[in-house]
């Protein structure tokens, strides 16, 4: 599964908060919680992240094997 936990401690680091990420990025709060709930998410949208963050794509994300990937 993917895990958005880095994305946390990234932005923590970062001037921005998830209110100018919403409010002056223009990041949707759906997305923001999509963050937060560890659902899947666009690419494009990944990388306006990482350009806002001025981070890679590892400050943002990691995969994190699960039993509860599909099977392939």
């Amino acid at each position: 599964m993917i895990d958005y936990t880095p994305f946390w401690a990234t932005l923590k680091k970062s001037s921005e908060t998830t209110y100018t990420l919403i409010n002056e990025r223009h990041i949707s709060s759906a997305t923001i919680d999509k963050l937060r709930k560890n659902k899947p998410m666009n690419t494009t949208t990944l990388n306006d992240l990482c350009r806002i963050l001025d981070c890679q794509i590892q400050d943002i994300c990691q995969y994190v094997p699960s039993e509860n990937d599909q099977m392939l």
